[in-house]
């Protein structure tokens, strides 16, 4: 009976002691209870949205095919891999083969996606362009390369007229141009290529460029290797192939430098818009990719690639 009547004591000084304190704190009580209301509907909140981005990305699902410009395959391929990341039950296969087989082969319906530095009208017919859905991604630039033996011998920059005359076979030796008395070896890329093409309206004036059979290749990757292994060669490429230590060296036209920040500020000449076409309106896979290459998310990567971005471009003519 004691136990019981001195717990009775406590419970009731407790009690007395709660309403004493309760009448001076009501207000930071309902602020704390508030406050953990909005954390728990922030929180509730927070999780419906993962479940749904998640079932989103349960639910994408497919497959996806793409060819043409080898000047535009990294940024694919990269992006690919970032989105597969994203969606694990996408497959994406991409292959190079030049614009002109991309454009070709996505007007057949033999691929989802046609890579081109071109604009379709320019390797098809109007009917079959007119089929395609242009979707724009990006800027690219393309360099005069050369083997490291002639800039080591003095070339470093050449005037248009030069490069015209080099490329069109007027000039033949290097040392016509300041460079080491050494025979000219072109490499080149077939009339399929939008590289070719691009080089070929900015860089030639439109002057159409000699035939080198023995070293024409319709893929980027190939020609800079062999512009690397081959003295006295010279060709071109985009600036994505030059990233990291390519091993072959650039050339200046008319005293502009190759690079991103000339072509965003005008300065240098060869670049062109990147497409990617589709025919008709893409499905829900294809435009989930196509939207992810053009959003903010993956633009912050393409310079990094060495492509430039759109917006950037202080003039869209030329």
């Amino acid at each position: 009976m004691k136990t019981r009547k001195v717990m009775a004591l406590a419970g009731a000084g407790v009690l007395a002691v709660s309403m004493m304190t309760g009448c001076g704190s009501s207000s930071s009580t309902a602020s704390t209870t508030a406050a953990a209301t909005t954390t728990a509907a922030a929180a509730e909140t927070a999780k419906e949205a993962a479940t749904t981005a998640a079932e989103k990305k349960a639910d994408l699902t497919g497959s996806i095919t793409a060819a043409g410009s080898s000047a535009l395959k990294p940024l694919v391929d990269d992006a690919a891999d970032m989105f597969i990341e994203k969606y694990p039950d996408v497959s994406i296969t991409i292959d190079a083969g030049g614009s002109g087989e991309g454009l070709k082969q996505v007007s057949e319906g033999t691929v989802n996606i046609g890579n081109s530095d071109v604009e379709a009208s320019a390797k098809l017919d109007e009917t079959q362009a007119k089929e395609l859905v242009d979707h724009q991604v990006c800027v690219v630039t393309m360099a005069p390369i050369v083997n490291n033996d002639v800039k080591e011998g003095g070339v470093e920059n050449l005037t248009k007229q030069q490069l015209i005359d080099i490329f069109t076979g007027k000039t033949t030796n290097w040392k016509e141009v300041g460079g080491p008395d050494e025979s000219i070896v072109l490499v080149t890329r077939p009339t399929s290529s939008g590289t070719r093409a691009t080089f070929q309206k900015y860089a030639l004036d439109g002057n159409e460029e000699a035939s080198n059979t023995s070293m024409e290749t319709d893929d980027s990757g190939v020609l800079l290797q062999n512009v690397k292994d081959t003295k006295g060669a010279i060709g071109y490429v985009a600036l994505s192939y030059l990233t990291g230590d390519a091993g072959v060296a650039t050339v200046a036209i008319d005293g502009a430098e190759p690079t991103l920040e000339n072509t965003y500020a005008g300065k240098y000449p060869v670049w062109t818009f990147e497409h990617m076409y589709t025919k008709g309106e893409p499905d829900e896979v294809v435009s989930a990719f196509l939207d992810y290459i053009m959003s903010d998310e993956y633009g912050a990567k393409m310079e990094s690639l060495g492509y430039g971005v759109s917006s950037k471009m202080t003039n869209t003519e030329h």
